[in-house]
């Protein structure tokens, strides 16, 4: 099973980020369920501003704890790297 990180931009322009295994489920939850993240109910709508894929769970919370321990100015350098592959 393949397994996501995603980083997602609040409408209040933070950064939520969390790991999947289904992105769009995932994005609706947040922006529509009440099984979104506690800390994106009051951020609605959200989009999702990263992904990265991952062969298994420990993988993709592992970058997901090095990912939030990064200032936001290195968050924004790491998102703005992969739109100019894509």
């Amino acid at each position: 099973m393949k397994w996501f990180l995603y980083v997602l931009q609040c409408s209040d322009g933070s950064y939520y980020t969390g790991v999947t295994t289904d992105l769009n489920r995932r994005i609706e939850e947040h922006n529509t369920s009440k099984r979104g993240a506690k800390y994106t109910k009051t951020r609605r709508p959200v989009r999702m501003v990263y992904s990265l894929e991952y062969e298994d769970r420990s993988s993709a919370q592992k970058f997901e704890y090095k990912f939030k321990q990064l200032t936001r100015k290195q968050k924004e350098e790491v998102i703005n790297k992969v739109k100019i592959l894509d």
